[in-house]
């Protein structure tokens, strides 16, 4: 039975990422996609913007301007601004019913603790939902990478977010096995940030890096190499600077982070029972996330572990997409929902 045959049309799913908040709403698809930051007035005590306009506020604020990523490794760090922020987008994602307190799906990190579990069912509540179904982010992904779950063959996937890297093996709408290691897209850009200051002594922003992420950065040695211009200040000249970059560069500043990352996906592989594994053997592995879309990475893990690795169709909304699709089978969503 639809949900929607029981009142339920108003009703939104949230993937609430460390970087990005999306919403999703039965027969209208993605309503919303935004950066998960919030622009706090420090002088008048009040939030200014959030969203996309709060975002490009970062590192150009004044001083009684500060921005506040509300989440922090996948869950809240700042529970009146996670509450300002999931109102402000559900306001606007429910924009024809704003009277309406919708019943609200929202993914979270696979290993995340009952507090953190509470705080982001609190904060969603006060965020004017009716009611919150709280459902784990890797099965959420896999069901909307179109991923059998529900029969009984082993299904892995991988969901590299912003604040965590989500990994799971599901059968039979249940997860086998998962693993949450806080390490992920926001690492990289640390990473990065790091590597510019002791390589070129050049001081760059969390965006800057970002883009150098997103421009020329990799997994696994490219077919052909690439350079990117990088602007920032330089630590004993103290004056603006640009030095080319890369992508060799960027790769050693990556490898670490995307290390840990493998070695949590032989982890996984190593712990399952071996039916499961000859079901992976054939069907291989799934990436989804923002981390999906780093250069070679699929490669680097085919190298690793000599198993198909494939990314998700559209591996940024795998998450938002799949509690979507909860929300039209009621049995589904309720078998699950975390308690």
């Amino acid at each position: 039975m639809l949900l929607g045959a029981l009142g339920f049309s108003t009703d939104l799913a949230i993937d609430l990422g460390t970087a990005n908040t999306c919403v999703y709403a039965p027969g209208r698809g993605i309503v919303l996609n935004e950066p998960s930051v919030v622009a706090y007035n420090t002088k008048y005590n009040r939030i200014e913007a959030v969203g996309t306009q709060a975002r490009e506020m970062i590192g150009r604020t004044p001083r009684d301007l500060v921005a506040i990523r509300p989440l922090r490794d996948g869950v809240i760090a700042d529970f009146e601004a996670a509450e300002r922020m999931l109102t402000d987008f559900i306001r606007r994602a429910n924009r024809r019913n704003g009277w309406i307190r919708p019943r609200v799906v929202v993914g979270v990190p696979a290993e995340i603790t009952q507090v953190e579990r509470r705080a982001v069912r609190e904060s969603t509540l006060r965020a004017r939902a009716s009611e919150v179904y709280l459902v784990d982010e890797p099965v959420a992904a896999a069901i909307g990478a179109g991923l059998p779950i529900t029969e009984p063959t082993g299904n892995m996937i991988v969901d590299i977010g912003g604040g965590t890297t989500d990994i799971a093996v599901v059968s039979l709408a249940g997860m086998v096995y998962r693993k949450s290691v806080r390490v992920a897209g926001d690492e990289m850009d640390e990473a990065i940030v790091d590597y510019m200051k002791k390589a070129h002594g050049l001081l760059i922003g969390l965006r800057t890096a970002e883009l150098i992420k997103i421009g020329i950065g990799s997994a696994a040695p490219l077919d052909q190499p690439m350079m990117m211009e990088v602007r920032g200040r330089h630590i004993t000249q103290g004056l603006p600077k640009s030095i080319p970059v890369t992508d060799s560069e960027i790769r050693d500043a990556l490898r670490p982070t995307v290390d840990i990352i493998v070695s949590a996906v032989r982890d996984g592989l190593e712990t399952i029972p071996p039916e499961l594994s000859a079901d992976i053997y054939d069907r291989g592995v799934v990436i989804t996330g923002g981390g999906a879309l780093l250069r070679n990475l699929a490669k680097r893990l085919r190298e690793d572990t000599n198993l198909p690795v494939l990314i998700a169709e559209d591996p940024l909304t795998s998450v938002v997409l799949g509690a979507g699709r909860m929300l039209s089978n009621i049995g589904l969503l309720k078998k699950l929902a975390m308690s």
